[in-house]
């Protein structure tokens, strides 16, 4: 097992040389051909693509266009959002590259509070809301069932008032399993909660502690139970492939125990290890190059036979992490929405938000957070205004993370035809099988899927390609 701060050279070359042997086990099949390419070692750095332009373009001598775009009228007929960041954990995952915080008492916690229900009273005046109420709420993380119910209670009541919620569609709320109870699940389901989603990542204890998670299984086991009683229109698991030290048995067994617990809808994530992660400083101070977890083909492996199995139970995938039980019912209104440019409010310290064409994100450390707003100002820290052709790239990019892209949609909104734009990319990737295309829209090939951050920086701009996406 890896243990942070206490792992030689030695020991990671035979972490490393077990966890090759495993991956040279792995058969990957492509088209009509079998064989083990290549492999693709886990390296420091982004993997997920999870906007556009990279967050190193968004500059802080550019925070005046978000203000403008504050205070401009919304484009009529865009959907509002809301994102709540909750960074307090009662410890720090190893693979986690979110600003969290564990060791806060209840004064700091207030304080923060206090700070997120005034930043949410400044939006509320702007011109950019202009009467619209949000369709969608999501709180996440760090881990937003930290919170006591009293905290909770008095932050949503705040949120209600100022922004009402009559209209959202869902309201997402991610929890880790050790701090939930039965009593904190039911005032979670009355305040509107609508998919509420558990951050269990692996059913194996050992794993769970050397990749730093505070939960055990047998939380897992009784936080689940609560929330089933209690009656969440969707419950939704998360689990990784690739965690440190993770093999292919005790994979097969989380994905086993996965599909038996019988959720709602699934996302199934392949570890990267982002530059913040105590992964990452751990490598830098012992000078390694190669993360200790799996290659990429091996995860890709893991998480295709992930999906297999949840196919085989009757779920569907409708996207690259997601597979759900009933389409009709667990949506992801907030993924689709974003990735068809919705405005966003994103509310807490180093929040990321898009409003009115633009996108900033919020000062990243707690004393500049609290005190700006408690001189009464927006804590903006850095922005950037995409130019159109930058926005049709963005939504096109997120939108092969679904598997499906429509032509279409990208006539009608930005008068670009996307086959015409992206002519020889598309041709590459269909010549390599990961996508089709025809008149009607793009369509990813199982192995496209299953690595489309990887293949979607052929379509950043030229000015875009070779940066530090973060």
């Amino acid at each position: 097992m890896f243990v942070l701060g206490a792992i030689s050279k030695k020991n990671y070359g035979a972490l490393r040389r077990r966890i090759k042997l495993k991956a040279a086990m792995q058969v990957v099949t492509i088209g009509n051909r079998t064989d083990v390419p290549p492999r693709e070692e886990t390296r420091e750095g982004n993997y997920f693509v999870s906007n556009y332009p990279p967050f190193s373009f968004w500059k802080p001598e550019r925070v005046n266009e978000a203000v403008d775009a504050l205070n401009r009228a919304p484009v009529r007929d865009t959907p509002l959002g809301v994102y709540v960041h909750i960074p307090f954990c009662r410890k720090r995952c190893h693979f986690c590259y979110f600003k969290v915080y564990t060791g806060k008492d209840s004064s700091e916690i207030e304080s923060y509070l206090d700070a997120v229900r005034t930043e949410l009273a400044l939006y509320a005046d702007k011109p950019v809301i202009g009467g619209r109420k949000p369709r969608f709420i999501y709180f996440g993380g760090g881990t937003p069932s930290y919170l006591s119910t009293k905290q909770l209670g008095g932050l949503v009541d705040e949120m209600k008032r100022l922004m009402p919620w009559n209209e959202a569609e869902e309201i997402t709320f991610e929890c880790e399993p050790g701090t939930l109870t039965e009593g904190k699940l039911e005032m979670l389901r009355e305040i509107g909660v609508t998919r509420l989603s558990l951050g269990i990542e692996s059913f194996d204890d050992g794993l769970l502690r050397s990749n730093g998670r505070a939960h055990v299984s047998k939380e897992i086991e009784r936080a689940y139970t609560f929330a089933r009683s209690v009656g969440f229109p969707q419950i939704n698991i998360d689990l990784i492939a690739g965690m440190v030290g993770q093999t292919e048995e005790n994979w097969r067994e989380t994905v086993r125990r996965g599909v038996e617990i019988d959720p709602d809808s699934v996302t199934i994530y392949q570890m990267e290890v982002p530059f913040n992660t105590t992964i990452s400083k751990e490598m830098r101070d012992q000078g390694l190059d190669v993360a200790p977890v799996a290659d990429w083909q091996t995860k890709r492996a893991w998480a295709d036979y992930g999906f297999s199995e949840y196919r085989k139970a009757g779920y569907t995938v409708t996207s690259a992490y997601t597979a759900v039980k009933d389409p009709a019912k667990a949506k992801f209104v907030y993924r689709n929405l974003l990735w068809a440019g919705a405005d966003m409010l994103g509310l807490g310290v180093a929040s990321f938000s898009h409003a009115g064409g633009t996108h900033y994100q919020n000062e990243h450390g707690w004393e500049g957070y609290i005190d700006r707003l408690g001189k009464g100002e927006l804590p903006i820290y850095r922005a950037l205004t995409p130019k159109p052709l930058e926005r049709f790239v963005r939504e096109f990019v997120l939108q092969m993370k679904l598997g499906n892209v429509e032509r279409s949609y990208f006539l009608d909104k930005y008068a670009i035809d996307m086959n015409e734009q992206f002519a020889t990319e598309l041709g590459q990737l269909r010549d390599e099988g990961h996508l089709t295309f025809d008149d009607h829209g793009v369509r990813l090939s199982n192995q496209g899927i299953l690595q489309v951050d990887r293949l979607l920086h052929r379509f950043f701009l030229p000015e875009h390609r070779n940066a530090r996406y973060a």
